[in-house]
């Protein structure tokens, strides 16, 4: 079982992201307060869990947690902060929404932008190993499967229901015959060796 906490005397809120390596879409991040004595066996790294599992797992999270949110970092503004300040600045705008007031960050990590005056801690593989952070990673990436399923609706041709706008053989495939969309991170290389891609 994962841990419960870093520190036992602070209010900790366990933050973490998905859709960082993506080439279409944006960056989710999640920040979860779980109370110190919530225990979850089924609790883990959303990348070691199977959808259904993750889905299940999110209501629970979502009602025992003391305080939880998401924030969110467009595509256009990823093509002009870079994915890795667009992760942190979810992360900041997750936390801003929090209506309990954290004492202390688990950043899933090695890096992080200072939020405030708050005293953070990176984790590498933290998701792997504090309860809080590993709901914030499946709060991320659920919220954001739900966006990219509903943009494949729009968008059929690159299968993003499967692949999450990750960078999948089918999807740089589809990149290749149809060209990039309007949700595409023009700042990514979309295929190997492009020299320039423009949507219409």
């Amino acid at each position: 079982m994962l841990k419960s906490y870093f520190d036992k005397k602070l209010n900790e809120a366990g933050c973490d992201e998905a859709g960082r390596g993506c080439l279409a879409g944006p960056v989710y991040a999640a920040a979860v307060i779980l109370p110190k004595k919530y225990r979850n066996k089924w609790l883990d790294d959303s990348k070691k869990l199977s959808d259904k599992d993750r889905y299940e797992l999110r209501p629970e999270i979502e009602e025992k947690a003391l305080s939880w949110a998401v924030g969110v970092v467009t595509h256009l503004e990823i093509d002009k902060i870079n994915i890795l300040n667009a992760s942190f600045l979810a992360m900041h705008r997750a936390i801003d929404q929090l209506n309990v007031v954290p004492e202390l960050l688990l950043i899933d990590g090695n890096r992080f932008n200072p939020y405030k005056k708050l005293v953070h801690k990176c984790i590498i593989g933290g998701d792997a190993k504090y309860m809080s952070i590993a709901a914030a990673s499946i709060l991320a990436k659920t919220y954001r499967d739900d966006f990219m399923k509903a943009a494949a609706e729009k968008h059929p041709q690159y299968s993003w229901e499967k692949n999450m706008g990750y960078a999948t053989k089918l999807h740089r495939k589809a990149i290749r015959e149809h060209g990039p969309c309007e949700l595409h991170r023009m700042s990514f290389t979309l295929l190997p060796g492009q020299l320039n891609l423009t949507f219409d």
